[in-house]
């Protein structure tokens, strides 16, 4: 058998593997707070966001986010080698933040490792590091490590104003019951823009795999089973769960009530949809987190636990650099013993 086409082969089970991985790291995005209210069970919960997540497969037809992924890494330095090596370190990372409960980013973590396997192929070959990155791109992504939240956050407060405003007269019984049924289209919304979202960046890296391996041109159509593939295996992820990194998002950022989390999943859907319509790949963990801290800021300040809230900046700043310098070790290892 051909090596390229074998290679090619191992590039795209990792890419789907990854986007499952990606599902049952994100799932806690999606269900955190619709399981802390106690609206679904832990085991509807993720199969409710299933669902929706691959749904969004039906609706999100542009690939815009798939297209800015894919233009992350200038043409020429985009081989099957520094793909593989950015999916391994994105993967490795993944897979470490998860175990230890850290909801970072899956968006940011496959940016940086193919950027970085990018670089280090340019090192190779005696050129400029940075001659290998497309910055515009990459501004957008970087941009929104700050912006996304930051929206997430300011949509959420205005919707829980919005909310408290017309429901200011009804009986506490009553508006918790219709919260809790809201909150199951609130989470549904935002599964919805998640699946839209972060399948297509697995997408846009199947498809470089593709032109890389000479199976596709640049500029061909993406082959309709990419995107059936990636939207599958993230919903297939979510099913999985991830319940570490649930207890994080549900309850130790800030206490979230059945109110609370239909104004958060809202303005994280609204942000997502909202960046899938410009193809700016945005972390879902990043903008759901947001909506969560902007909820709890509008009872009062203490009541979000500003420690964890830190300890998370922190991995969102790392996760880029960090996935960039593994995935620079695996092409190093890769390039040096077995191509």
């Amino acid at each position: 058998m051909d090596p390229t086409f074998t290679l090619l082969v191992v590039v795209i089970i990792l890419a789907i593997g990854f986007d499952y991985i990606n599902g049952f790291h994100d799932a806690a995005n999606s269900i955190a707070t619709i399981v802390s209210t106690k609206v679904l069970t832990p085991f509807q919960a993720v199969l409710w966001a299933a669902v929706f997540n691959f749904a969004a497969y039906f609706y999100f037809t542009d690939h815009k986010v798939a297209n800015t992924i894919a233009k992350t890494v200038v043409e020429n330095y985009i081989t099957l080698e520094v793909i593989l090596a950015g999916l391994l370190a994105a993967i490795a990372w993944n897979l470490f933040t998860w175990w230890f409960g850290i909801p970072s980013s899956s968006s940011h973590t496959l940016i940086g490792g193919f950027a970085g396997a990018g670089m280090t192929k340019a090192a190779f070959l005696g050129h400029n590091v940075l001659v290998a990155i497309n910055f515009a791109p990459i501004f957008k992504v970087v941009a929104f490590i700050v912006l996304a939240p930051v929206i997430g956050m300011l949509v959420s407060v205005v919707i829980s104003i919005i909310i408290l405003h017309i429901s200011k007269n009804a009986r506490p019984s009553v508006a918790e019951k219709w919260f809790k049924r809201l909150q199951l289209v609130s989470s549904a919304a935002l599964s919805f823009t998640h699946g839209g979202n972060d399948a297509q960046k697995v997408m846009g890296i199947i498809y470089v795999a593709m032109v890389a391996g000479n199976v596709l041109h640049t500029g061909d159509s993406m082959p309709e089973w990419i995107p059936i593939s990636c939207y599958a295996a993230i919903a297939l992820g979510t099913m999985s769960g991830g319940w570490k990194i649930v207890k994080t998002m549900g309850s130790k950022i800030t206490k979230v009530t059945a109110f609370e989390g239909v104004a958060a999943e809202t303005a994280g859907a609204i942000t997502l949809g909202m960046t899938e319509h410009f193809g700016i790949p945005v972390s879902t963990t990043h903008t759901i987190t947001g909506s969560i801290v902007g909820v709890g800021l509008l009872k009062r300040v203490s009541a979000v636990r500003w420690g964890v809230t830190v300890s998370l900046l922190w991995a969102w700043v790392l996760t880029i650099p960090v996935s960039a310098v593994l995935a620079a070790i695996v092409f190093s290892i890769i390039h040096l013993f077995f191509f």
